[in-house]
């Protein structure tokens, strides 16, 4: 058992001012701590445990990235100095835990393990909360599908519940995300800091690489270097009913969750629509539930002053009794970069409509008027690239459009300066006039924000993989939930593309199974015009 020393304490104190949290309520030791699971297997755990007589119970986060990770010691210590017992515990196969990881599997049994073994501490009093972001996020969804009753709150941070969605959700599989955090998983125990630093630029020149190379599944193995055997599967199973998914998927624990459930989510984040899925399924049940989503990026949450401080207030609302949330419901509106109390997401909205036109034009309201068709040629072996958006990566977020725009695979509609403010709260839909010589095709769909100076920025969007047998008529698009402010002055724009790589795997054109096949064939897009409708809040 050991109390942290000076640079420990003057880091504690530096983090707690920037993130803007209270002072520290005590001191306290931090130890190793061994806990079996039901088949032998021994995790590994650090247990920060707080020198008070009256600790306010104990905070759960089970994790794969270490113990000594920068964000999770940091929360971890500012919670056991202000009370809180907290137990950081490596998932099996991560960093000295025993058995074998295979990411999302044995989470449910081994955090259920985990808070029986809890259950014989003279230290636990019965008062259980969990925490996390990302993947932590996904072992609190995990212990909740059989909630121990101890169980009081829980704080999932841009955490999924349903991977198959989050690999296949639009048909094409969302190879940036995953093949770069698998490389991640591989190599993240590899010698010191300087080592891992100099792996990760090589990595980089070998990660554009396997983006680009052919099969996706032959294409990853230089920079998997025969680790991560889950990426095959991953990237094989197309069809999110597989029995293949079924571990992977923790959606009964969107009925069973029984203690209060604070979402917090980016709107540039990658989990975005599951944060919000989680959320619509606890609040139509009746569950206490509360939800944030702020700017961010998934990599922007962890250093959010918002999200530490809204993470200590809802502990000490539910484990320690203080303190109470102002309103369910907090979303910041960009473009007007303010924050906005809501009694429910999402609010009352009307719907407000604008139309492709004749010359790239977008038109609101009025009737619809028919405009030339607009035609462009996607060509897998150059695939149209992914600037910004809803990445795990580098390079996510809100960026600059104009090298996009000017290729000749996109297609842009763009609006008048606007005389007024133009809110929208919810979520877009596109209903788009297109048809493809090729029936194996993608249509990504994107809106932009654009300012006095021209400068184009995404504000939304989305990627349909397109069924080859679908029946004529227009293709009906819902654009990834936004709350922004198009300032007067500004104009909207609306992007049509075939894809966007390598955030999603291209469309190869022929049907063949993407991650085994090498073949392309090119499709010719055409776009007869576009009905874009906004929900504006009423």
């Amino acid at each position: 058992m050991n109390a942290p020393g000076p640079v420990a304490r003057t880091v504690d104190r530096v983090a707690s001012r920037a993130l803007g949290l209270p002072g520290a309520r005590t001191g306290y030791t931090v130890r190793t701590e061994r806990v079996p699971v039901r088949d032998g297997v021994v995790l590994l755990a650090t247990h920060f445990a707080p020198d008070t007589a009256y600790p306010l119970g104990t905070v759960l986060v089970r994790t794969p990235y270490g113990r000594d990770s920068p964000l999770d010691v940091v929360s971890a210590r500012t919670l056991a100095a202000r009370g809180y017992h907290v137990l950081v515990q490596s998932c099996r196969g991560t960093f000295g835990s025993g058995g074998v990881f295979e990411p999302m599997v044995d989470e449910a049994a081994d955090g259920l393990d985990t808070v029986a073994w809890l259950r014989t501490r003279d230290w636990f009093d019965g008062r259980l909360a969990t925490m996390g972001l990302s993947y932590l996020g996904w072992t609190q969804w995990a212990l909740m599908t059989d909630p121990p009753p101890e169980l009081k709150a829980s704080v999932v941070v841009v955490g999924p519940h349903d991977f198959a969605e989050v690999t296949h959700g639009r048909g094409a599989f969302t190879l940036n995300d995953f093949l770069g955090w698998s490389a991640m998983m591989t190599t993240q125990e590899d010698g010191g800091l300087v080592r891992r630093t100099v792996r990760s630029l090589a990595g980089r020149r070998a990660m554009t690489r396997a983006y680009a190379g052919l099969p996706l599944v032959d294409a990853a193995e230089p920079v998997l270097r025969g680790g991560a055997g889950w990426y095959r599967g991953w990237a094989s199973h197309p069809d999110r009913t597989d029995p293949f998914w079924e571990p992977r998927r923790v959606t009964d624990a969107l009925e069973k969750a029984a203690a209060p459930v604070l979402l917090i989510g980016g709107w540039q984040d990658l989990f975005l629509d599951q944060t919000l899925h989680q959320y619509a399924a606890l609040h139509d049940r009746g569950a206490e539930v509360a939800l944030t989503v702020g700017p961010w990026t998934h990599l922007q949450v962890g250093v959010s002053r918002e999200v530490a401080q809204e993470t200590l207030g809802w502990l000490d609302q539910h484990l320690a009794g203080v303190g109470a949330r102002p309103s369910p419901v907090r979303i910041h509106v960009t473009g007007a970069r303010e924050w906005r109390d809501l009694p429910e997401w999402p609010p009352p909205t009307t719907g407000r409509v604008w139309h492709a036109a004749a010359g790239g034009a977008l038109l609101p309201d009025g009737p619809e008027v028919p405009a030339p068709a607009t035609r462009f040629r996607y060509d897998p072996a150059d695939p149209t690239p992914t600037v910004g958006g809803r990445l795990l990566t580098a390079g996510a977020g809100v960026r600059d459009n104009a090298a996009l725009e000017a290729r000749p695979d996109v297609v842009a509609f763009t609006g008048a300066p606007l005389a007024a403010d133009l809110e929208v709260v919810g979520e877009p839909t596109v209903e788009l006039h297109h048809t493809t010589d090729n029936p194996h095709a993608d249509v990504f769909v994107r809106l932009c924000d654009v300012d006095a100076r021209g400068r184009s920025r995404n504000v939304t969007d989305v990627l349909l993989r397109l069924d080859p047998d679908r029946a004529p008529g227009p293709v009906r698009l819902t654009l990834d939930a936004c709350a922004h402010r198009f300032a007067a002055g500004h104009r909207l724009r609306l992007l049509v593309a075939g894809g966007s790589h390598p955030r999603f795997a291209r469309n190869l054109g022929t049907g063949e199974p993407a991650a085994e096949s090498s073949r392309m064939v090119p499709s010719v897009h055409t776009v007869g015009g576009a009905r874009l409708t906004l929900p504006v809040p009423s």
